[in-house]
């Protein structure tokens, strides 16, 4: 049984995959990492399901990585980070390249991760009113695994408007980034991912698996070295001390050093 997120399918083939950690505003944990990884195997491989639709509950769709599973791979050894950072990775690229369409419902706030988060989706809506940010830099940490989605997603020179500030942006900011296709009031956020999802249930399953698959090809590489490369940057970001500065400021409710 899943303890951080929610399966749920309808009768067309619909499946809502849902970022249950409300009260940690869905922060990828190790154990969700994990649990998405599996979520995106298993319905990619089913038959039965035509799209997903990534949501999140509570007032959050994703606030990031969970701090606290940071702080546990700055005192770890180093197989240890190297570990956990893979499965980030993988987790991303399971998302990634699931062949089933993938629709981002984003009712609010998206930050680090959840940003990455957004980035793997096919096509993600937002609602009015969430902001965005890429914040890693504020704790000492880089947009590492997530990078190569998220210069996919918004190309270099929109990415590095936002990838390096870690200052926050509104839904219209991300839609001119890239990042989100449109935006919706929250009262018919749903309304606009159904118009998102509908097309894809007249469509052969397998074409739109192969068309998917194709734009991949064709599109920025992602590949082994890619991901490896992230990899590498997040764990020496995990062993800096400005990321032990960072992380400790947070939960010590301060400000770190370099912050004028």
């Amino acid at each position: 049984m899943s303890e951080t997120i929610t399966i749920d399918c309808d009768a067309r083939g619909v499946a809502r995959l849902t970022l249950n950690r409300p009260e940690k505003h869905n922060a990828l944990s190790a154990r969700m990492i994990e649990e998405l990884t599996g979520a995106a195997g298993r319905l990619g491989r089913d038959p039965a399901v035509r799209a997903i639709v990534l949501a999140g509950a509570g007032e959050s769709f994703c606030a990031g990585g969970d701090l606290g599973w940071m702080r546990d791979q700055m005192a770890a050894d180093g197989a240890t980070r190297a570990r956990e950072a893979t499965k980030l990775a993988m987790m991303l690229q399971a998302l990634n390249t699931c062949p089933k369409p993938v629709i981002g419902r984003i009712h609010a706030n998206a930050f680090g991760g959840g940003v990455g988060m957004m980035a793997v989706c096919d096509v993600a809506v937002g609602a009015t009113g969430a902001r965005f940010g890429l914040t890693e830099t504020r704790l000492g940490l880089i947009p590492a695994t997530i990078g190569p989605y998220v210069l996919a997603r918004m190309g270099e020179a929109m990415a590095r408007r936002v990838f390096m500030s870690a200052r926050l942006f509104g839904a219209a900011e991300a839609v001119t980034l890239g990042l989100l296709a449109r935006t919706a009031d929250p009262a018919d956020l749903d309304a606009a991912v159904e118009a998102e999802v509908a097309p894809y249930l007249a469509c052969a399953p397998g074409a739109v698996a192969e068309a998917k698959a194709l734009a991949r090809r064709l599109g920025p590489p992602i590949d082994e070295a890619t991901i490896a490369e992230t990899i590498g940057a997040l764990v020496r970001r995990w062993e800096s001390d400005e990321a032990r500065e960072g992380i400790a400021a947070f939960f010590e409710k301060r400000s770190p050093g370099w912050k004028s």
